[in-house]
Order: structure tokens, then sequence, then C-alpha cells
């Protein structure tokens, strides 16, 4: 069987392994049942539905012609270093590395960093636009996490606040 959209069918498989992955990983809590959910029944049928639209889309590539077989072209390493290296920075300044004795540096500082770092995948760099971003991201999640969800998370770092 031949290939009619590249594009299409890699994004089939893309969606179909991260969404069997997601439904495997669900197994491993308490499903429960559609009218007693557990923790694992919402990301279950997320998991199924995401794997059931990979399905479809691997089809749609499969059997839709395209004029040019739509090839994937090149990988876009830059932009993949700065997004996998922007969400690792959030993590390590949100929550440290103890073992390593780098500190938590907290929410809004790893909210500015996260967006400063992927800022730098983008091909123009507006640097009052970023900050912008970040800033309204911050208060965002400060308000949405600790103000109305009261979640424990650092705000700041502790040579700050003490």
């Amino acid at each position: 069987m031949k290939i009619k959209s590249q594009k299409d069918f890699f994004a089939g498989v893309m969606f179909t392994v991260v969404g069997v992955a997601f439904a495997w990983g669900a197994t491993t809590y308490n499903v429960g049942t559609g009218a007693r959910m557990g923790p694992g029944y919402f990301p279950l049928m997320l998991g199924i539905v995401m794997a059931v639209i990979g399905l479809v889309i691997m089809f749609t590539g499969l059997t839709v012609e395209t004029a040019t077989g739509d090839p994937i072209g090149k990988w876009a390493w830059k932009q993949v270093f700065f997004i996998l290296g922007a969400n690792l920075a959030f993590g390590v300044l949100l929550g440290g590395l103890p073992s390593f004795g780098i500190p938590a540096m907290g929410l809004i500082i790893a909210i500015y960093a996260l967006v400063l770092i992927a800022a730098q995948a983008g091909s123009k760099h507006a640097l009052p636009s970023v900050l912008a971003l970040a800033t309204v991201l911050a208060v965002g999640s400060y308000i949405a996490f600790i103000w109305a969800l009261k979640l424990q998370i650092q705000v700041w770092p502790t040579f700050i606040t003490g």
C-alpha cells in the first residue's frame, strides 16, 4: 500500500502512538465506571479518542491523493532544541534539583525563563512583546493556581521571600 500523503500518515502515527501510550498508562490507575469515575478514567478515554483520531488521519494519508504526496520536510532542530529546553528549564526552575544543589526558583521566574527560552525558537524576537507575554502568563498562572486553586507552589525563590 502506497502512502499518498506522508504528512497525514506520520501525523496519524504520532497521534496513535501517544494515544495508546496515554491509555496504557491510565490503566495503572483505578479507572472506575462512567457513573463513578476513577483517576484513570479521563486519561484512558482521552488516550482512546486520540488513538482513534490518529487512525482516521493515518487512513486519510493512505487513501486521499495529493498532488505532491505531501513529503515530510527537514526537521526543525533549532525549534525542537529551544522548545524542549524551555520546558526542561521550567521544570528545573520550578522544583529545583536538590541532588545537584540547585534550589527551586519559583513559579514566576520559571515562567519568565520558559517564555524567554521558547521565544528563541522563532525567527523574530521582539523582546518587549515576549516580556509582555511572560508577564501575562505569570500573572494568569498566579491567579489560577495560587489564588483560585490554592495550590502550594513556591512563587518566588527563598532568597527573596526569606
